[in-house]
């Protein structure tokens, strides 16, 4: 009796450790799976970032933020640059409150509607790109703009043109 005892108590301790092995091998494998898929993933968005990265720095090559010639330029003539770049696209917005047509953008607006520049873009230290729409027509203007020697902001238009209506 005790005999069968031992026997049936190593059986069963031998089907659990077999039990625990298969178990702990699925497991395993079920992980180095992951693994592999997590360091597939990483290697995709290492690509990724790579590729944004690059992008970034070609779209930031025209902006005044990262032109460090255009920065010093202000700085020359005792120019704050954080507090410059805000006054400047403060300053073409205030344009929108206008009465009767934008003075900047040379189209006329639909009826009813009123020209409004929505984006501005700091390409360097004398020229804004913007984008400007009624809510029908839209389209984008090319400016200068210049500190006279008793520091007003003077806007001068260089370029514009208006999307095709479809």
């Amino acid at each position: 009796m005790k005999q069968r005892i031992f026997m049936y108590l190593f059986v069963f301790a031998a089907l659990l450790v077999l039990f625990q092995y298969v178990n702990s091998k699925r497991i395993f494998e079920d992980l180095n799976n992951k693994l592999e898929v997590s360091k597939s993933e990483i290697e995709t968005y290492k690509d990724s970032l790579s590729v944004l990265q690059n992008n970034f720095l070609e779209v930031s090559h025209f902006n005044l933020d990262r032109n460090e010639d255009a920065i010093s330029y202000f700085e020359d003539d005792g120019y704050k640059i954080d507090e410059l770049i805000p006054f400047i696209k403060d300053e073409l917005y205030k344009l929108n409150e206008v009465k009767g047509e934008h003075p900047i953008v040379p189209y006329a607006s639909s009826e009813g509607r009123k020209i409004l520049i929505n984006t501005v873009k700091m390409l360097n230290h004398k020229w804004v790109i913007a984008d400007f729409s009624d809510g029908e027509f839209w389209g984008e203007i090319l400016l200068a703009y210049e500190i006279t020697e008793d520091r007003q902001l003077k806007f001068t238009l260089l370029e514009s043109f208006l999307y095709p209506f479809d």
